[in-house]
Formats: C-alpha cells, structure tokens, sequence
C-alpha cells in the first residue's frame, strides 16, 4: 500500500504578515493597491471641512481622501511563501490603530516623500523602538529622484544596516522589489541574531 509523499511540496506556504507604513500621503495605498494579486481591501473615506485644522494636507493640496482604518492586499512570493501586506493610516488622528495593526507583523515597509521627509520619522521611530525590522521605500512620484541615497539615508537618521529602495509606487515591478528587499533583510536580521551552537 503506497502513501503520499509529505514532503514540502504540498506543506502550506508560509503566511507573514508585512505593515506598509509612512505618513499622509506617502502612497501606501497606492503601494498595496499596485503590488496586490486579490482586490485590495481600501477603507479611504472623503476628506471634508471637518478635518480642516486636525489633519496637516502641505505638501498633499490635490489629495481627496484619506485610509481611515487600514488597507489590506496579498502578495505571493513562491509556493512557499505568502505575504498579507497591511496598510497603516498615515494621519496622526489614526497612530493609535498601529499598535494593534503591528500585532503578529514580521516586519514592515516605511514609505517616504523627498518632498516631506519629516512625515515619516514616525513611522521609523515606531519601528525602531519595537525592535521591529523595517525597510525604507521612497517613493519618487513621477520618476523624480531629488536626492541622492546617501542623503536620504542622512536626513532619516537611517541605521547602516536598514536597506533603502527607491522606486514608484504605482509600479508593480517597484513594489516587489521593495518586498524583497524586506524579505532579504528579515533573514538577514534573523540569521545575525541566531545562537550560534558551541563548538
């Protein structure tokens, strides 16, 4: 009597669950929205004369709408591995979602504006004291590249060790590359803070 190969084959993927984080504005959205193989779960809401004196629009003038809660995709990388990216909101009014939205996270991508760096320092600061690894995507609306990497990496305070990736976040191909520069750095990180067996 013949029995089913349990090899890895037929093991479910690996499921990790990614933040896509950043300020009002950045392209978070957009960022899921591009990269995401199932209909993006958006919870964008009008913006109204309500908000006028709580949410900060410099800089964003042309903006309508803003994530209100949390957007939602899904990325398959390989049989074997499964990103469900999650899509913080960017206002300050909403930061008190990202201590549940950062529940069971592996790890996150920070997305930032040359244009306005200052509304991610957050973001990075969020990350950083949780000891969460994050990689940082800039965004360079309509292919602008205004700064060079070094100085992006100076103006954020950036580790040495946290990559930077510039790309659009409207490309699909850009927003992969962004994922996999997390997930490269996830098992970078992983592998430097393994115990090492004794001789």
């Amino acid at each position: 009597m013949g029995y089913a190969n349990s090899d890895h084959a037929d093991a479910a993927p690996l499921a990790v669950k990614i933040l896509v984080a950043g300020g009002f504005g950045v392209g978070k959205t957009t960022l899921v929205g591009a990269v995401s193989e199932v209909a993006p779960l958006r919870t964008e809401e009008y913006l109204t004369h309500a908000s006028v004196g709580v949410d900060d629009l410099e800089g964003v003038g042309g903006k309508s709408t803003t994530t209100v809660a949390l957007d939602f995709g899904r990325i398959t990388i390989n049989r074997q591995l499964v990103l469900y990216l999650f899509g913080t909101p960017g206002q300050e009014r909403f930061w008190f979602m990202w201590n549940d939205l950062v529940n069971g996270a592996m790890g996150a991508v920070v997305l930032v504006d040359t244009r306005r760096l200052e509304v991610s320092f957050a973001s990075i600061d969020f990350f950083e004291s949780r000891g969460i690894p994050f990689v940082v995507g800039v965004n360079c609306f309509h292919g602008v590249r205004d700064r060079t990497r070094e100085e992006i990496r100076k103006a954020l305070d950036l580790d040495p060790q946290v990559p930077l990736v510039l790309g659009d976040a409207r490309d699909r191909a850009a927003g992969r590359d962004v994922l996999l520069a997390l997930i490269d750095h996830l098992m970078a990180t992983r592998s430097r803070t393994a115990p090492h067996p004794v001789a």
